[in-house]
């Protein structure tokens, strides 16, 4: 499977001839979308899902039930389905705590395949093995340390960052040196680059 990390949240799999793309939001390139078959959307706040551009593309979005906007199929958690012909597992079910008490929303978050998880803005562990990781790095939600334990805690065979669009490349490069000394199995993808 092909991964393709574009701006902030948004990643782009394809294996087979066949694309996937998680959390399109307002920050991530418009080419993410060419071609795609389907697209995940973890919640509903801008930097994962731009409705605009989802509703000019006409492809089949899968999302929690809270969406509005645009037509999509509504997704419930630990329900099984499948798109653009990747098997794909809904987990978790809420966003993470944001500071002050602020209300959460619901937010999925989705293993592909068995192979590749995207948690959004979520550190749930999900259960059974995770070969690549997709950990958000950045949030009003989240430290470094919680990254990190997030990474321990999955074991994938690999783990790329996300949820980096607000940091400049200083704070990057302390981020991903954190999490690969602590990890020993992250690495950077930057924006347009795959694995």
């Amino acid at each position: 499977m092909k991964i393709t990390k574009y701006t902030h949240a948004c990643i782009r799999l394809e294996q087979d001839g066949r694309v996937l793309v998680i959390d399109p939001g307002v920050w991530s390139e418009p080419l993410a979308l060419d071609g795609a078959d389907a697209v995940l959307v973890t919640h509903e706040h801008g930097d994962h899902i731009d409705v605009l551009r989802l509703l000019g593309a006409g492809v089949p979005v899968f999302g929690p039930r809270s969406l509005r906007g645009l037509p999509y199929t509504p997704v419930g958690v630990d329900e099984e389905f499948t798109a653009a012909g990747f098997r794909v597992r809904a987990v978790g079910g809420r966003h993470a705590l944001i500071y002050g008490g602020e209300p959460d929303c619901p937010n999925l978050g989705y293993v592909v395949e068995e192979a590749a998880y995207h948690p959004g803005d979520s550190v749930h562990v999900p259960e059974g093995p995770v070969e690549t990781l997709l950990v958000p790095l950045q949030g009003s939600w989240l430290k470094t340390a919680e990254a990190i334990d997030f990474v321990k805690a999955v074991r994938p065979e690999r783990a790329f960052g996300i949820h980096d669009g607000q940091v400049n490349e200083r704070g990057l490069s302390s981020l991903n040196a954190w999490l690969q000394a602590e990890t020993g199995c992250y690495r950077r993808l930057a924006p347009g680059e795959s694995a």
